[in-house]
């Protein structure tokens, strides 16, 4: 039943991902800290986000910004390396309370940033990548974060879905490749990443039938709602154990 349960989520999940670029963490990622511990919902999620993020990558692959996918990439990788090795070595209940506290302070800067309608040059995100690579070696994702930076760059819908997944996978990768040498991805680690990443990839491919249908704002209001929902849950988390 556990297995059931985070297939479903992940399924809802992957929709919700497949249509506003983030949320699938969100959501999946305080079941699978629930289910399996904090240290362990980190590297499952990680196997998860690159098979959400491949399923992006396909349903819109002709409308990638590659351009933008090499600059923020390049220094996004060793940093998501760095940050994933930075994870490990910290305690579990720190990893739960600092999950939290960046999912909940999101949604003032995600609002800051919307406010000020930034428009962002090619080379910015060169240094951008450096730091949500970083950030997302230790918090599982920043995809509340990047959104409205390729927003701001300039991409939407299908553009802004597949450049952000193709620079995910990168990052995602990397910091998969980290988990395995410092030995975080044994097997079953493995196994519980593919089962959760399957109902993410086939939530993707159903998001692009509705995705040019959707009122994108609405979808802003529920993620909002969903990263504060996900933060207290993993506050709520850190101090059971």
């Amino acid at each position: 039943m556990m297995y059931v349960f985070i297939l479903i989520v992940g399924l809802i999940a992957g929709i919700l991902g497949g249509i506003v670029g983030t949320g699938t963490s969100i959501m999946l990622l305080p079941v699978l800290a629930y289910s399996f511990g904090p240290k362990q919902a980190v590297p499952i999620m990680a196997i998860a986000a690159i098979m959400a993020n491949m399923a992006r990558i396909l349903a819109w692959w002709r409308d990638i910004d590659w351009r933008a996918v090499v600059v923020y990439s390049v220094p996004g990788i060793p940093a998501a390396a760095l940050g994933a090795g930075t994870l490990l070595a910290l305690p579990s209940g720190f990893v739960d309370i600092a999950i939290g506290a960046f999912f909940i302070l999101m949604i003032p800067f995600r609002r800051w940033m919307h406010a000020r309608q930034f428009t962002l040059p090619l080379w910015s995100l060169g240094i951008i990548g450096a730091a949500m690579g970083y950030l997302t070696g230790i918090v599982a994702s920043t995809g509340p974060m990047t959104v409205p930076i390729f927003v701001s760059y300039g991409l939407i819908r299908g553009p802004l879905l597949g450049t952000e997944a193709a620079v995910s996978l990168a990052v995602y990768i990397s910091k998969a490749i980290t988990f395995q040498r410092l030995d975080a991805l044994p097997p079953d680690i493995i196994f519980k990443g593919l089962i959760a990443g399957s109902s993410l990839f086939v939530g993707a491919f159903i998001a692009k039938r509705v995705v040019m249908h959707i009122n994108a704002a609405n979808f802003h209001y529920l993620m909002e709602a969903l990263m504060l929902v996900a933060g207290l849950s993993m506050f709520w988390s850190a101090f059971q154990g």
